[in-house]
């Protein structure tokens, strides 16, 4: 296999959190640039302001490049955006938030233009980058409004894959965004990215009941009974392996998620406060779109933010994610092409000879 065949790009995040501190330490390694091409979307001057933060890497510095198309292989490339007159590690500030928007919109760009294999996501705070032009929730929000797809949020480590049927929305409004049209089509998404995304033939799902207990019966809500439990019924019968509802304590604590390929969750803290558990250096993969994109699994962290402190593993896992995920697809992509034709028994239950198959064009 070529050196350096897949082109990442690589977002800095809010400029005052702890996104350029796990770049670095990330990128600090030099067999990185051997396993892929990064693209990094930033501002050149936090670049150096965390560098000089960071102690014990080895000297390390960018190659300048106007577009992920100029991207140099065995090199660090960075295309300069999202500059901010001040840097203040450690504080939300709208002017940090905007820097992070406009890196991410940068690197949008490169993507949708075919110049980057995959997209990786340093963290921003969901409350600073709201302006007129960008009202979204969160990453996951903003590349399903500028991706073809259904994207689906998963959380994925070497033990667990959560999908979660209702995202960034308040506690509150969780039951009436769950409806069985919903939880069947994300079924069908989170199936299809664990055969195209992850490689596993046919994936065995968890569907997690919304209620304690999985409403035991209807005494704690019938969510379980009118809604969950129909659409696991429902996607079954159309070829996904889909089983459940489970109360989540009991799945988790217990330890049959093992059995299962994937999961899926109702809502966000359901999933990601197990998965945070069990995979701290976990991998939010944002499955469904025509393009991929993956991020660490843990936020701005303004507190550590500017003191060396920040674990670089779950951004290094992010970066090794998107690699799979792009090289799983290339290969789907490959395999699926020009599928054989299947062979069908006739109405006696005999094998198709071959002397019944189309005739093939004849040797030279």
């Amino acid at each position: 296999m070529p050196e350096n065949k897949f082109k990442i790009g690589i977002t800095q995040g809010d400029t005052n959190g702890i996104g350029w501190e796990i770049i670095l330490k990330a990128l600090a390694d030099p067999r990185m640039t051997e396993l892929f091409t990064p693209v990094v979307y930033g501002s050149p001057k936090a670049a150096a302001y965390y560098r000089n933060t960071v102690a014990e890497i080895e000297a390390f510095s960018f190659n300048p490049v106007a577009s992920a198309a100029e991207a140099r292989r065995g090199k660090a490339n960075l295309v300069a955006c999202g500059e901010t007159a001040d840097i203040a590690p450690g504080k939300p500030t709208p002017e940090a938030g905007r820097a992070a928007v406009e890196a991410l919109c940068a690197a949008m760009r490169d993507l949708k233009a075919g110049h980057l294999d995959a997209l990786v996501t340093a963290p921003f705070d969901k409350e600073t980058v709201q302006a007129d032009d960008f009202r979204y929730t969160g990453h996951t929000e903003y590349l399903a409004a500028e991706l073809e797809g259904e994207a689906m949020m998963i959380l994925c480590s070497d033990v667990l894959r959560v999908g979660l049927v209702t995202k960034h929305i308040p506690v509150s409004e969780i039951a009436r965004n769950i409806t069985k049209e919903r939880i069947v089509r994300d079924l069908n998404t989170l199936r299809r990215a664990l055969i195209e995304d992850f490689g596993i033939v046919e994936p065995r799902i968890a569907v997690m009941a919304l209620n304690p207990h999985a409403g035991d019966g209807g005494l704690l809500g019938r969510e379980e009974q009118e809604i969950i439990r129909p659409a696991i019924v429902e996607a079954f019968s159309k070829g996904v392996l889909a089983f459940g509802p489970f109360a989540a304590d009991g799945l988790f604590a217990g330890g049959g998620y093992a059995k299962y390929d994937g999961i899926l969750a109702m809502y966000h803290d359901q999933g990601l406060a197990p998965f945070k558990s069990l995979s701290p250096d976990g991998v939010n993969f944002t499955a469904g779109l025509s393009a991929v994109r993956t991020s660490p699994d843990h936020g701005t962290a303004f507190d550590i933010a500017g003191k060396d402190k920040a674990d670089p593993q779950s951004m290094r896992n992010a970066i090794y994610a998107a690699i799979d995920i792009a090289e799983h697809r290339r290969a789907w992509a490959e395999w699926t092409r020009n599928p054989l034709q299947r062979a069908e028994r006739d109405r006696g239950g005999r094998d198709v000879s071959v002397k019944d198959l189309p005739q093939t064009e004849k040797e030279v």
